[in-house]
């Protein structure tokens, strides 16, 4: 079974305390990327199981499930997924945007927030993520995880939005940024082993829950830099379960992405059970 684990610290907790050397005893290697290219592995089955873009899920939802209660998500700042803009964001209608190329969910998230909550139609243009220089090309920028963290430290005069605050000040429902996903074959191929890495990727986020992210707290100072302030504000600001409320902004969102033409169905949300 090969793993896809994304490469940025809001995900940490939920492979935190993953017991590696027993996974790797069992066949399993860990793939570690940025979101956009997990989601492409998973496509070309080159990945078994890993969290992915809600989006990326979305367009292939008939061909994965979720393992239950593991997200990525925000009810409202989500404080790395910043627009950073030289105009305020209702001034944006006409105006050139850069997008990341390393999210497909916060992409679509941006277009939906344009088109559907402020009726105007930017230009869109996908950038390999360089704050500096897409600033200085673009109207705006979209950037997402460290890369957005590192940008908003250093920004000192541009406007900035969390992409997390419009959805949940206009929806008043969580925005689910990723999902645990696995291809549908595994529930038949590897039940047994899909089940042990579900359960061990649930304990993981629930003991750095008990312990308020102290170890991944740490890490991420001598990661990342920034203060152990900053980064304790951070996780406990996300939200990694998915329950009703979660999957009732999911289906929101798959609604409003269909909507902008970014999606051709609205896909069923189906779970594994670990009965």
């Amino acid at each position: 079974m090969n793993i896809g684990e994304i490469s940025y610290t809001n995900i940490i907790p939920l492979y935190f305390y993953l017991d590696r050397e027993r996974l790797k005893e069992n066949g399993v290697s860990i793939t570690d990327a940025v979101p956009s290219r997990i989601n492409r592995l998973m496509e070309e089955k080159k990945l078994d199981i890993g969290g992915i873009s809600s989006f990326s899920f979305g367009k292939n939802a008939d061909r994965y499930s979720l393992i239950p209660d593991l997200s990525v998500s925000a009810f409202g700042k989500v404080n790395s997924i910043f627009l950073f803009s030289k105009y305020r964001l209702e001034e944006l209608g006409g105006k050139k945007i850069a997008l990341t190329s390393s999210s497909e969910t916060s992409v679509a998230l941006l277009k939906i927030i344009m088109q559907q909550f402020y009726r105007i139609e930017p230009s869109f243009e996908v950038e390999t993520p360089n704050f500096e220089k897409m600033i200085e090309l673009y109207d705006a920028c979209l950037l997402i995880g460290d890369d957005a963290i590192s940008a908003k430290r250093k920004n000192r005069s541009y406007h900035v939005y969390d992409l997390g605050e419009i959805w949940y000040k206009e929806t008043g429902l969580p925005m689910v940024f990723a999902v645990m996903a696995y291809r549908k074959e595994m529930e038949t191929e590897k039940r047994e082993l899909l089940s042990y890495v579900g359960q061990s990727m649930t304990e993981s986020k629930e003991r750095c829950l008990r312990e308020n992210f102290a170890p991944v707290v740490e890490r991420s100072v001598i990661e990342h830099g920034g203060t152990s302030a900053f980064w304790e504000s951070y996780f406990n600001g996300l939200n990694y379960g998915f329950n009703g409320e979660h999957e009732k902004g999911l289906s929101v969102y798959f609604q409003l992405a269909k909507e902008c033409g970014l999606l051709q169905t609205i896909p069923s949300i189906l779970k594994f059970s670990y009965k």
